[in-house]
């Protein structure tokens, strides 16, 4: 089973909190890096420590929260090898994985529901990418 890194802003604790538990509940192994509460404070602070466990390898895949789901996007994906799929629903998700080898979902925790947020990550994480012509279009993301 796959180890997922999980991260949101004050603005998503509640649905992280939604996830760890759904994620825990069907055996995957949960790395959550923070925030541990609504008080404010500052997206970058738990998008960096995500993007970094899917680069460095510690983590497989990552789920992001924050009201938007830009700040958390913007963030991760300045992350060599992060590819972030923002995704407010499931069709967004699987796609992301499939055609672009999102290895980060990010969900706008203002604007989707608990059931919407689980049915975003399910899709992310029951989909794999296809390749073929889709890598060719990834390999050629990064800027050399």
């Amino acid at each position: 089973m796959k180890k997922i890194a999980i991260g949101s802003d004050h603005a998503g604790y509640e649905k992280k909190a939604l996830i760890i538990d759904h994620l825990k509940k069907i055996g995957y192994e949960v790395k959550d890096f923070g925030t541990y509460s609504e008080e404010s404070t500052d997206y970058p602070d738990y998008a960096h420590p995500v993007a970094s466990s899917i680069e460095n390898g510690t983590c497989d895949l990552g789920v992001l929260f924050c009201g938007s789901a830009n700040g958390v996007s913007m963030t991760a994906n300045k992350h060599p090898h992060v590819r972030v799929a923002l995704s407010w629903l499931p069709e967004i998700a699987q796609l992301g994985r499939e055609h672009n080898d999102a290895n980060i979902v990010s969900i706008p925790a203002r604007y989707v529901s608990d059931k919407e947020a689980i049915a975003i990550v399910d899709a992310f994480l029951q989909a794999e990418f296809e390749g073929g012509r889709h890598a060719r279009r990834v390999d050629k993301i990064a800027i050399k």
